[in-house]
């Protein structure tokens, strides 16, 4: 019988896709996070370690860098890593969902310019430039590659803008704006077909696709709202993995088909999950308008709402008598860097026997997971940390919820007011509590853009200040009652 050879990087990509798996569970919580992050970062080691010293099933070696080669590829990864290194010791919690989507962009960028190299490997085998029709395989995995990462690749510069506000996070639309998208799609498969059935020279249909799927990413991410940021960034996330996995599949490469087909799943499942829990379908994700609706027919101004205010020390006396308190914490608090006065305002309300927990909105934030992110490096314990729906039948239940810089997502208009932008979006009932209070800059509405009528709600009362110099302001009063 004959016997089969498994070659050396063969193992190397088993390997790989095994510590891909096991770093993905772990970092299903946040403390074994960071040590998901490690086991991920051996795995890819050790195939771009395998890829320069491995061999195939007969012995040979895969790559044959000329010295040349070989400076450019080691300049280029220690480059690339001084620069993510320098980026994640220097960019603040409140700017990490622009570093996500700078990223991502990046992400998207390579596996675009993987997918030239793909085609000039392709072009070679057929005959070089002289080539009218490539295999299917070829064709299918080198235009989905370009395509999808020539989408997120502007898509995420895009998003990157609207978050770090250098583009208007209102949704910025135009008249046939869903005509175009649609026609751009329709363009970029039509070329691809083109070069399928050998009508189009394939550099010239790989041209076409790349220019028009730039186009595709920004006018697809323009129209939406800067609030749903989150749903964006998951989603072109799940872009760029299936980029990657289609040029892995053009190279042969299992480690690059794994690692894209595992981003890619988590990105897609993800982003249906924040679909769900913002009440809005993938198809309005995708074809535009997103958020782009009427709100002048939502509540008036926020300046002119009616509001009572409160002092610290009004609201710590509330605080330290309660039996339960949520807290809900919003971007205001990654603003302002309050995660550790929030714990250790916590710490003060559990030392007085106090029940505290942390209302999580899958939306809160800029960034999927923002809050979790924030509260982990607070040392908060995971349990206190309840989703909502979870934590939703806790607050008829609750002395004081504490809303800390989350307008949206506690905003009532979304289940009572039919002519609001977000209504159907589930929300946290903050308003169900027997004392509301809310810790707040100003009376500035929030990143969708429309006033919060829990602000007028009789049980709420404001607090007006940064964030972390309430919060502390708070532990303070409480630990001296």
């Amino acid at each position: 019988m004959p016997t089969t050879t498994v070659s050396p990087i063969e193992i190397a990509y088993l390997v790989t896709a095994f510590l891909f798996y096991l770093a993905l569970k772990y970092m299903n919580a946040p403390a074994t996070a960071k040590l998901g992050n490690r086991i991920a970062m051996v795995g890819m080691l050790i195939t771009v370690i395998g890829v320069f010293i491995g061999t195939d099933a007969m012995g040979a070696k895969l790559v044959n860098y000329s010295p040349c080669q070989t400076g450019i590829i080691v300049v280029g990864l220690l480059l690339g890593g001084g620069i993510g290194a320098i980026s994640a010791l220097r960019v603040k919690m409140t700017a990490m969902p622009q570093m996500v989507a700078i990223f991502n962009g990046a992400g998207g960028a390579t596996a675009a310019l993987v997918a030239v190299y793909d085609l000039h490997l392709a072009l070679q085998e057929a005959g070089l430039h002289n080539a009218t029709k490539l295999p299917p395989d070829a064709v299918a995995s080198i235009f989905l590659s370009v395509i999808i990462g020539c989408l997120s690749f502007t898509g995420s510069l895009i998003a990157f803008g609207k978050l770090q506000e250098l583009i208007s996070g209102r949704p910025i639309t135009w008249p046939g704006a869903n005509i175009m998208n649609i026609g751009g799609f329709v363009a970029v498969i039509g070329v691809m077909i083109a070069s399928f059935l050998g009508v189009i020279n394939p550099e010239v249909a790989f041209t076409v696709a790349a220019i028009v799927s730039l186009f595709l990413g920004v006018l697809f991410v323009l129209p939406i709202g800067g609030a749903d940021m989150p749903v964006v960034i998951s989603l072109l996330n799940a872009f760029t993995g299936i980029a990657v996995a289609a040029g892995g599949f053009a190279l042969g490469n299992n480690a690059l088909v794994v690692a894209g087909a595992f981003v890619g799943a988590s990105g897609t499942l993800l982003t249906v999950e924040m679909g769900k829990a913002m009440n809005r379908p993938i198809s309005n994700v995708l074809f535009g308008a997103f958020g782009a609706v009427d709100t002048t027919a939502a509540a008036g101004p926020a300046a002119d709402m009616n509001v009572r205010s409160a002092s610290a020390d009004d609201v710590a006396t509330m605080l330290a008598y309660a039996s339960q308190v949520i807290i809900v914490p919003g971007y205001g608090m990654a603003v302002a860097q309050a995660q550790h006065a929030v714990k250790e305002l916590a710490d003060q309300l559990e030392a007085k026997d106090v029940v505290v927990k942390y209302a999580i909105h899958p939306v809160a934030g800029r960034m999927p997971g923002h809050m979790n992110v924030l509260l982990a490096e607070a040392d908060v314990p995971y349990p206190a940390l309840f989703d909502m729906e979870d934590i939703n039948p806790e607050f008829a239940r609750t002395d004081v919820a504490l809303v800390i810089g989350a307008n949206d997502v506690t905003n009532p208009a979304a289940r009572n007011d039919a002519s609001s932008p977000i209504y159907g979006m589930p929300i946290l009932d903050v308003d169900k509590a027997q004392n509301i209070v809310v810790l707040k800059r100003s009376m500035r509405s929030g990143f969708a853009g429309i006033a919060n009528p829990l602000y007028e709600n009789e049980k709420t009362v404001m607090l007006f200040g940064d964030a972390k110099d309430s919060v502390d302001k708070l532990a303070r009063a409480v630990k001296e009652m």
